[in-house]
């Protein structure tokens, strides 16, 4: 490697390196290890071969050096021949063991991006919906991106260049001293020369780097948002696209400043360590030749100091930037592990069941819950804030008790924030009670099996959700359906369409079922989403059904289609029903009237109007409002 390579190699390392002065943790360490044993076969060839080309790099050089002194000697062209074919054979053996050495890296590298990736996003899957309500999403995939690369390098580069490079440094000082340790001693005179303004440079291009870094993250999350079907309709619709751009034309442009002055230190910087490196030469070259010329040293010798000179400089100047590389991977090790550090609140008990097949009751016994605070469920560095917020339990149900019995409908109604949607998600285990208990099955009150003694396939093939939002993935409508069921056949998917009323639209569509949805299935209707949402419930089979708010988005025409498609949804099912509209609700079994996490009324629909309390004056407000549109909508002659 040529001196200007040394310094670009040295600028390149030191400016992506991350600034930390946090000392080495063993349980990091530790768990490093973890992840490197099932490499260590790998990590051990690759080590050995290191070790093999630190003696090849050596060995070229001296080989130059006798190449010379034959030449210098009249030693006959047959030495000088071998010399140079040994070179060759040198060269074609760093060749070789460099392609080996590099495939050994990327495995390794690769193997670690995966095992990290693989086991940080089945963490993330576990977590609980709390932990994604406060997350920003750009922040979480960084984790799985950049830190994961990051902590990647500690073993594909960090670890071979370590041992590799303080093998080159012991063999090329052994040769230099052996050679002259005249020429040794200046060439180490010089190395601070090299070193320090690598430092002083490279701190500052690391400080660019990084701001660049945070401003293209900053547009990367504008995109992101604003690119989204919502975002673009909210920009819009408030009519800000020029103010959106004049904020992103400012952030591009200091990543453009930022750009131009990198590029001027980074040519300044390899310039001067260029221009040291010609001195450091010329004074090999000019004290060499005087120490030949007096007899103290042989010609080839100044050859061989002359090519060591970089074989001495590079490892020094790596090693003495190793401990700032190595504290970046650390740093991104702890950042991953922090992710993987974080309890998931919601985790399946060694010794679950499944829930029993047959009919099920739905059971809440005393049901009392507050959602968790910010610390149980979220980290700091993902919400991008300083500290996390203190705020949270707060109980919000107080003693919740009701029984729905197989085949029944039970419908919660009351004023927004009440707890409705809070008792659904306890019911599909999204979080687990605080106290009290959520049963399912049993013919008897307190018989049936606790939700958290459950498996947690057996809940997911009881239950059945549609929410207010109708979330689809940008995918076919085969593979949102086959996300309920994954060995649906076409028939099947057919079959709950039909049932969805979604038959006629989606065959007329080019692609059929292989049409995609796009994101959160915007390319739909809101009524087509919902009722596809509603098939995709139907595909899976599921005994119990939740139904919060399905139609409280829809106009009065998609909301008949979609009650249509709930009618099949809910046939022979015990139902869970969360109703804005109390229109929809009238033939529930049973109307539970929650506020402020309680119940405060239970009945059905005729018994809750005689009773003229909370339900009736929720019945009365939204008629008078039915009726008072109706009137507007009738024109005057």
């Amino acid at each position: 490697m040529s001196m200007d390579g040394v310094a670009w190699h040295s600028l390149y390392n030191i400016s992506r390196a991350k600034n930390g002065s946090q000392p080495f943790s063993k349980a990091t360490l530790k768990r490093v290890l973890g992840f490197a044993r099932p490499h260590r076969t790998k990590l051990i060839a690759f080590v050995a071969l290191s070790i093999v080309m630190a003696f090849l790099a050596v060995a070229t050089p001296v080989l130059a050096g006798q190449v010379v002194d034959a030449i210098v000697a009249k030693a006959g062209t047959d030495q000088v021949i071998r010399l140079a074919l040994l070179i060759a054979v040198v060269a074609v053996a760093e060749a070789g063991l460099g392609l080996v050495s590099r495939w050994l890296s990327s495995n390794i590298g690769e193997g670690v991006i995966v095992d990290l990736r693989t086991r940080v996003f089945d963490h993330v899957q576990k977590m609980p919906i709390a932990f994604f309500t406060r997350t920003r999403t750009g922040a979480l995939v960084s984790r799985l991106n950049n830190d994961v690369i990051g902590a990647q390098s500690a073993f594909a580069g960090t670890l071979s260049g370590v041992v590799s490079n303080v093998v080159a440094l012991i063999l090329t000082l052994i040769v230099m001293l052996g050679t002259s340790w005249q020429v040794t001693v200046l060439a180490m005179i010089l190395l601070p020369i090299f070193l320090i303004p690598a430092r002083r440079m490279g701190s500052k291009l690391a400080d660019l780097r990084r701001e660049a870094a945070n401003h293209n993250a900053a547009m990367g999350t504008q995109m992101t948002e604003r690119f989204s079907a919502p975002g673009a309709t909210l920009v819009k619709l408030f009519g800000r696209p020029d103010e959106e751009s004049r904020e992103f034309a400012v952030r591009a442009g200091r990543v453009r400043d930022i750009g131009v002055r990198t590029a001027m230190l980074q040519f300044t910087f390899v310039t001067a360590l260029t221009l040291v490196s010609a001195l450091a030469l010329a004074l090999v070259y000019g004290l060499g030749g005087w120490l030949a010329i007096g007899g103290q040293l042989a010609a080839g010798d100044v050859v061989v100091l002359a090519l060591l000179l970089t074989r001495l400089y590079a490892p020094l100047t790596a090693l003495s930037n190793a401990r700032v590389e190595i504290m970046s991977a650390l740093v991104s090790f702890e950042r991953v592990f922090e992710i993987l550090d974080l309890k998931p609140l919601i985790q399946q008990k060694p010794d679950a069941v499944s829930i029993p097949p047959g009919n099920v009751s739905v059971e809440f016994d005393d049901v009392r819950f507050a959602y968790p605070s910010a610390d149980k469920v979220s980290l700091a560095s993902l919400e991008e804030v300083s500290t996390l917020d203190t705020r949270g339990g707060e109980e919000v149900l107080h003693g919740i008790s009701f029984r729905v019995e197989p085949g029944q409908t039970v419908a919660l109604v009351g004023s927004s924030g009440a707890g409705k949607s809070t008792i659904a998600q306890l019911l599909s285990r999204l979080y687990d009670v605080d106290s009290g208990a959520v049963r399912l099955g049993g013919t008897l009150p307190g018989s049936g099996l606790d939700v958290r003694d459950a498996t947690f396939d057996s809940l997911r093939d009881t239950l059945g959700m549609v929410t207010q939002d109708g979330h689809l993935f940008h995918e076919s409508i085969a593979s949102n359906l086959r996300l309920a069921r994954p060995d649906a056949t076409e028939e099947d998917m057919w079959d709950a369409i039909r049932q969805a009323r979604l038959e006629t639209m989606i065959r007329s569509l080019p692609d059929g079922l292989d049409t995609v949805v796009g994101e959160r299935g915007y390319r739909l209707s809101g009524g087509e989403r919902q009722r596809l949402t509603i098939a995709r419930l139907l595909i899976s089979q599921p005994r119990v059904v939740i139904l919060d708010e399905a139609t409280a988005a829809l106009d009065s025409t998609n909301e008949a289609a979609v009650q249509a498609a709930l009618g099949a949804a809910l046939e022979g099912r015990t139902a869970v029903v969360i109703a804005h509209r109390l229109s929809t609700i009238r033939a529930a079994d049973v109307i539970l009237v929650v506020e402020d996490g309680r119940i405060v009324e239970r009945g059905n629909h005729t018994d809750l109007l005689a009773a003229e309390g909370r339900y009736a004056e929720l019945y009365q407000t939204q008629f008078a409002e039915a009726t008072a549109v109706a009137a507007e909508a009738v024109p005057e002659y």
